[in-house]
């Protein structure tokens, strides 16, 4: 990937928690040059904007951005998935706190620079409450940008953003509505309903859906595979990682299982999360801890989404779990219930599901093999 810009701009040293994270999601990085090169071509034609990675849950979005910023020096970083972060005041404070630096490093005076040691009071007057402050920042950033260099803030993990403490009807994080000249905003988000962004903006933007591109994601995740065996010191190949990826579906032992990986499929793996735990505990017969944790958080954020429409969300769950595809009519049917319901249920669990257009009716399904096959076995467990 080549840099962003060959002038960068002089940038704070990240908070260490953030620094922490940047270098382990670089751990063992490959690809994705075509993500890469579109946020570029998106740099190079709009003169400002918004530009938002999409993605299921576990298909790198996170590394993705953290390779960015480890790249391209002169990017602001937040992440929202630390504990802690996902609240507006603490945003404001930590991206506020980055962009002074940048201003003093271009000999932009400040009211908050007069007193560096009360920042944080300072902060607490005026900083959190809204986007003032923010958008005084970035148009004072901006007026001092040189011809070729840009303001880029990348914000990793928006699904997880905290809006309750924020008024009706404003950006999440209170994010600006217009953007100055060169001041650019690149989100990664889980897949959302359309009127459910929570941005109102009027500037460039545009979005890249990771599932919209199978073959580029499948040769990373190949490659991924390929390196982590090179560097590994466990004596596997390939051909064990799929057969341990079978095994869980199957619930049998890796080595009862034989495999050819290509007509089994499984060369049509696109979900890193998924692969990295299987690399990590390859010789287990079970589902990796880390996995099943990950699984976990994912039922609970389920169950508290619809924690109004139980037992029937249980039920549609149940349905979920032993269909590829299924239609709301269908399992509107199924259950004889309004459509409606149903639909209620299953925009709620928005991020965790793949909507395919088959004859012109959307259909649904878990937006992965495993953690459809997981939900199953916590299903069946409990009857």
């Amino acid at each position: 990937m080549k840099p962003i810009t060959e002038n960068p701009i002089n940038i704070p040293r990240y908070p260490l928690e953030f620094q922490q994270i940047i270098t382990a999601k670089n751990q063992n990085f490959v690809g994705r040059e075509f993500v890469f090169s579109a946020i570029n071509k998106f740099l190079n034609q709009s003169d400002r904007g918004y530009f938002t990675i999409i993605g299921d849950p576990g298909v790198g979005k996170s590394a993705i951005l953290a390779h960015y910023v480890s790249q391209n020096p002169g990017v602001v970083y937040y992440n929202v998935e630390i504990t802690g972060k996902n609240r507006v005041e603490e945003f404001l404070t930590t991206i506020c706190t980055q962009l002074i630096e940048i201003a003093q490093n271009q000999g932009i005076k400040t009211s908050v620079e007069r007193s560096r040691n009360n920042l944080t009071a300072n902060f607490s007057d005026s900083t959190t409450e809204d986007s003032g402050f923010l958008s005084f920042l970035l148009q004072q950033i901006s007026n001092r940008l040189q011809p070729k260099q840009r303001l880029i803030i990348t914000i990793d993990g928006c699904d997880r953003i905290d809006i309750n403490n924020q008024p009706r009807g404003s950006n999440i994080f209170y994010l600006p509505r217009y953007l100055p000249e060169k001041v650019y905003f690149i989100l990664s988000r889980r897949p959302f309903l359309a009127d459910k962004s929570g941005l109102l903006i009027e500037t460039p933007a545009q979005s890249l859906d990771l599932s919209n591109y199978p073959e580029q994601n499948r040769a990373d995740i190949q490659e991924y595979i390929k390196t982590y065996l090179n560097k590994s010191s466990h004596s596997v190949d390939a051909s064990a990682v799929y057969r341990r990826m079978r095994s869980l579906s199957e619930g049998k032992n890796p080595g009862d299982v034989s495999l050819n990986i290509t007509e089994q499929g499984f060369d049509d793996e696109t979900n890193f999360m998924y692969v990295k735990e299987i690399l990590a505990d390859i010789n287990e017969d079970i589902y990796p801890q880390n996995l099943q944790i990950y699984y976990q958080n994912h039922l609970e954020k389920m169950n508290l989404a619809t924690s109004k429409q139980q037992p029937m969300a249980l039920q549609v769950l149940n349905i979920l779990v032993q269909e590829q595809s299924i239609s709301i009519e269908a399992i509107a049917e199924r259950l004889d219930v309004d459509e409606y319901e149903i639909k209620v249920i299953l925009d709620k669990w928005r991020e965790f599901l793949h909507l395919e257009s088959i004859a012109a009716e959307m259909h649904y399904s878990i937006y992965h093999a495993s953690f459809r096959d997981w939900l199953r076995q916590q299903i069946e467990s409990k009857f």
